[in-house]
């Protein structure tokens, strides 16, 4: 499923979205004409296992790997996602507190993922984590709220309009679901895909969303 728009525009330019989105988009471009892409995103990547708790220049990462991504379906696929739905909470949250939300819901996902991968040696990067913060408190917010979604029909695709609660419900399960599945065939040495931090961020979005109270209003 592939979001397209929301069904209730805020009808305000979402500044943080807008400036995260291409913050984004400028470190990729950095990241991919580096000369030693691997290099640069090392430094900037989250290794569990180089966390010190008692060294915070090792925390930095945190934030950091936020901004970095994958590849070009990685980046796109999170910064549609934030584009989709982050307008809504951003407004909802207000102009000051919305950046704080985000970047703290990123910790939060990466720390999530730490928890149960401590000793990873494979770098962890993307906004996947902040976004599905982002996702979690719409899904508190905007439950009743609907999403212009492409989807394949018959091997055909079409756009239909499927509730917001649905969509995310689903996104959520298949996370949590594929990230549990994953401690079979993954050890804490050679990582792989960050499935937890998106669950932990969801989660954390979704509790924060509920202190802001459902939209009533739709």
């Amino acid at each position: 499923m592939l979001p397209i728009r929301d069904s209730h525009p805020t009808g305000k330019f979402p500044f943080w979205v807008f400036l995260i989105i291409a913050t984004n988009v400028y470190v990729f471009f950095l990241e991919i004409t580096n000369l030693n892409p691997e290099s640069f995103v090392s430094q900037y990547a989250l290794i569990p296992a180089l966390i010190d708790f008692q060294n915070y220049s090792s925390l930095t990462p945190l934030l950091t790997s936020q901004f970095l991504h994958a590849g070009l379906l990685h980046i796109f696929s999170n910064m549609l996602f934030l584009w989709i739905f982050g307008d809504n909470v951003e407004v909802r949250f207000g102009f000051l507190f919305f950046p704080v939300f985000y970047l703290l819901g990123g910790v939060v996902a990466a720390l999530t993922q730490y928890v149960f991968m401590t000793d990873a040696s494979i770098p962890m990067l993307g906004a996947s984590g902040a976004v599905a913060a982002v996702l979690g408190a719409y899904f508190a917010i905007f439950p009743h709220h609907s999403i212009k979604t492409l989807i394949p029909v018959f091997g055909f695709p079409a756009i239909v309009n499927i509730p917001a609660s649905v969509m995310l419900f689903y996104w959520f399960f298949t996370q949590l679901f594929a990230g549990a599945a994953s401690l079979a065939v993954q050890t804490a040495s050679t990582g792989g895909v960050a499935f937890f931090a998106h669950a932990g961020g969801f989660v954390f979005g979704w509790l924060a969303g509920n202190l802001a109270g459902k939209d009533v209003s739709s």
